[in-house]
């Protein structure tokens, strides 16, 4: 569809408003869309995912100038980011107004809060009028790759969802980035759409990357195992890549293999070793990540292997999706072990 496509929209609309659950695109991924002031439709979206009640939803709205209304004790850096990244892959952890129910927060006294950039989404948003917003996780299964086409959705949620708007593939792939305060610094909770440089020169200031054992506010996609495949997910360095393919091949295995970096031992053909080779850029690889990964998954292979992606904040959001990826149960990493404690670490814009 089309953001014309108004019949669409306002079907999709009046469904909300009478308590019903409605997928839509936005430009980072599909989202799973109750009305945010229904506790019977919010406590559905928990119940189609599958989500613990106390995994935080983040509400979506048309209009940055309403900010004021989903939060309060908004600081000045909140404005700016807002100014210059809404519409877009941001979300901003806010103390939440009493227009936003508990049961949208997991019970915290904060909220994420997002503009999208999708005219789809955009539209459905401002048919719900001025005050309407929804309470939105992405539209999967809890821990499994998110959608990026309404197939994805339709694939795995079926029936479930009273309504799925087609926007297209989206065009940024991974999640937002989201972003909360403390006192002059800005904490990127989840790496995802914006740049850690582009955040650090719109604040003039110092952005923070909490490590896990600082990280206390509850956001989207923080566990430790996450974003996962069916298919068991092994993350190796470069240099151990193919010889990890060649002791699975010995055991009979058959592999699906993903590698950026274009290094290829240049072996012979081998009907148990499947190699898919994937962008060095990383918006275009974050931006085929998801759907690769489901294609995959289709293949029935017996194990992924990933090449890791490298060192760099460019790639920070593709790395964060694939480490947690490679730690749900039986799966395997060989980067850090998922549940090491991490240090904070600080981006200036300095260094941009």
């Amino acid at each position: 569809m089309t953001p014309n496509d108004d019949d669409q929209i306002v079907a999709a609309a009046a469904l909300l408003r009478a308590g019903g659950i409605v997928a839509f695109p936005t430009e980072t991924v599909y989202g799973l869309g109750a009305e945010v002031s229904n506790f019977s439709a919010v406590r559905r979206v928990f119940e189609i995912k599958k989500r613990p009640v106390d995994h935080p939803l983040i509400v979506h709205f048309a209009d940055s100038s309403r900010l004021h209304h989903w939060a309060r004790e908004i600081p000045e850096q909140a404005w700016r980011l807002a100014e210059s990244f809404w519409p877009g892959p941001l979300t901003m952890i806010l103390p939440r107004s009493r227009h936003v129910p508990e049961n949208v927060t997991g019970g915290q006294d904060t909220v994420g809060l997002r503009v999208p950039d999708h005219p789809v989404a955009l539209a459905l948003l401002k048919a719900l009028g001025p005050e309407g917003a929804l309470a939105a996780p992405s539209a999967n299964r809890f821990g499994r790759l998110s959608p990026t086409t309404a197939a994805h959705v339709r694939e795995e949620l079926g029936d479930a969802v009273d309504m799925v708007l087609d926007g297209g593939a989206c065009k940024v792939g991974l999640e937002s980035t989201i972003v909360g305060f403390n006192d002059q610094a800005a904490l990127v909770l989840r790496p995802g759409g914006i740049p850690l440089e582009a955040l650090a020169e719109v604040l003039g200031g110092k952005v923070i990357v909490p490590g896990k054992k600082n990280q206390a506010v509850r956001v989207p996609g923080s566990l430790a195992s996450h974003y996962a495949p069916l298919t068991p997910l092994e993350l190796w360095p470069t240099e151990s890549l193919w010889r990890r393919a060649l002791e699975l091949e010995a055991e009979g295995m058959r592999m699906g293999i993903m590698t950026w970096s274009g290094q290829n031992p240049n072996l012979p053909e081998r009907k148990n070793l499947l190699h898919f080779a994937m962008p060095a850029e990383p918006k275009i690889y974050g931006s085929r990540l998801y759907a690769t990964l489901r294609r995959l998954d289709h293949d029935r292979f017996d194990r992924l292997l990933i090449e890791a992606p490298p060192d760099d904040h460019a790639w920070m959001a593709i790395a964060d999706r694939l480490q947690r990826a490679s730690c749900a149960p039986g799966f395997k990493v060989k980067i850090d072990d998922c549940d090491a404690s991490q240090e904070d670490r600080n981006i200036t814009n300095e260094v941009v």
